[in-house]
């Protein structure tokens, strides 16, 4: 059976101009029209009735999937995008993936069968290519939080988690430490990757060598931090500062730490990323790196909404975020020893 890409390779034309002709956009080329229709049908394609229908219909309802709901990060994003849909007088409907692929996939088409003019996934799991199959099918744009793509498929709108990591262990060199322990989010997400491969480069950089064993991986949240630093303890490896994937984390870490004596920064320096309320009345406040959320937030909402109103726009936009360090207590200069 023929696909869109059969005719986008056929005539020449672009998915996004395939896809205008297929939905009956006026905006297109009489010639251009003529064109795909012919072969349309010399190829025998079937377009896909409930794509068509959900392409051509308005509607007023944006979708929004986010893994947990359990954090100030995501507490962040959610109410950015609930005001900002509120003050457009759209709907909006939010469905919890549960941190899995497949639940990504099931909110995707739960949001799908209510309607939805567009949505915003907050995507951990799905590939580039199982996201644009799914926007190919279903006919609704799909605009991705925390990722970054190319394709004109798809919209992304992402923080450069590789500058975020640099930025943080780069802020513990510059202090003077050489022995710094990394506890990273994830490992299976692209999170958790490129943070991980930042810390390492920097080290690189700095002609510093690379110990995996001053390496643990972390779940994000303040006990793991917590957990991630007695088993570095553990291992007898020395160190003087950790970089913390995330904020929560360097609270954990930071108790842990209490627990067996260290005090921070005395003994042991930390930095974390997201700046968080809490990294600023923790105690000792934390030195971090400020991502700026609410304003990737309204950039991609706003695109959602456009959505709503011109859905054969073909509007797809990939916007990169950089974050900028916030210097507190918990991180300082390492003193010569004596």
């Amino acid at each position: 059976m023929a696909t869109i890409s059969d005719i986008c390779k056929a005539t020449g034309f672009s998915k996004a101009t395939v896809s205008r002709v297929i939905n009956g956009n006026p905006s297109v080329k009489p010639k251009t029209r003529d064109i795909v229709l012919q072969t349309m049908e010399s190829l025998g394609y079937q377009p896909n009735p409930v794509a068509q229908s959900l392409a051509t219909r308005r509607s007023n309802t944006i979708g929004l999937i986010l893994p947990h709901f359990f954090s100030y990060y995501f507490g962040t994003i959610t109410q950015t995008i609930a005001q900002s849909v509120q003050d457009a007088n759209k709907k909006l409907l939010v469905v919890d993936s549960h941190n899995t692929k497949e639940g990504e996939l099931e909110a995707l088409r739960s949001l799908v069968s209510q309607k939805c003019a567009s949505i915003v996934v907050y995507s951990r799991h799905l590939s580039e290519q199982e996201l644009i199959e799914f926007r190919q099918s279903s006919g609704v744009p799909i605009i991705v939080l925390n990722r970054l793509f190319s394709t004109p498929e798809l919209s992304s709108f992402g923080f450069s988690q590789f500058q975020l990591g640099y930025l943080a262990t780069e802020h513990l060199l510059n202090l003077g430490h050489s022995e710094i322990a990394c506890i990273t989010s994830p490992l299976n997400s692209q999170t958790g990757v490129s943070r991980l491969e930042a810390y390492r480069k920097c080290l690189e950089d700095h002609n510093i060598p690379f110990k995996e064993t001053l390496v643990d991986e972390g779940s994000s949240i303040m006990n793991s931090g917590y957990d991630s630093v007695l088993r570095l303890l553990e291992r007898k490896q020395t160190f003087s500062a950790i970089f913390c994937s995330t904020d929560d984390m360097a609270i954990g870490a930071i108790r842990a730490l209490h627990e067996r004596g260290l005090t921070v920064p005395k003994d042991v320096s930390i930095v974390g990323i997201d700046d968080e309320p809490n990294s600023t009345f923790s105690i000792p406040s934390i030195s971090t790196v400020s991502l700026p959320i609410k304003k990737l937030t309204t950039e991609a909402i706003e695109l959602a909404i456009h959505f709503t109103e011109s859905p054969d726009s073909g509007k797809y936009m990939h916007k990169e975020y950089l974050g900028s360090l916030v210097s507190r207590e918990s991180a300082k200069e390492k003193l010569l020893e004596q």
